[in-house]
């Protein structure tokens, strides 16, 4: 499936962890010195998991999600409690091996597709063993 999923982890809120956060944009250019303050705490748990008892982590292995942005050893925020729908990343099991893709549906067929244009997309057919186990909210990978 070229990109599979190495680790599942289970989300559990250990604690309230709250870090401050800048109340205005950040400029990609020169910053302004009248931004120097923060006002307010965020709590990343609040801002990344909307349904807590649906939400799973797993770390993935392979390059056929780049153009997502997703790329090997990241880990995918999974959140069972979101509809998959046309268009969505989605942690799939087909014929028993997890994969991360992008849910295409076509003329009545539904495809895994990659987002990377070295690999093919993919046609679920009704004989094979299918289910979607979550829809991909975030992506955390360390930027370098």
């Amino acid at each position: 499936m070229e990109l599979t999923v190495t680790e599942i982890f289970s989300f559990e809120q250990r604690t309230k962890l709250s870090l401050p956060i800048a109340m205005t944009s950040v400029p990609a250019g020169f910053p302004s010195p009248a931004d120097d303050y923060m006002d307010k705490k965020l709590d990343l748990n609040e801002y990344l998991i909307q349904h807590p008892a649906a939400t799973f982590f797993v770390r993935v292995k392979g390059e056929s999600m780049i153009q997502a942005g997703i790329h090997s050893g990241d880990i995918l925020i999974v959140d069972r409690a979101i509809e998959p729908e046309d268009g969505k990343v989605v942690i799939a099991a087909i014929d028993g091996e997890l994969t991360v893709k992008r849910i295409l549906k076509r003329d009545g067929k539904l495809y895994l597709a990659a987002e990377n244009p070295d690999y093919n997309l993919i046609e679920v057919s009704p004989e094979q063993s299918f289910i979607i186990w979550g829809v991909v909210t975030y992506v955390i990978h360390k930027v370098e």
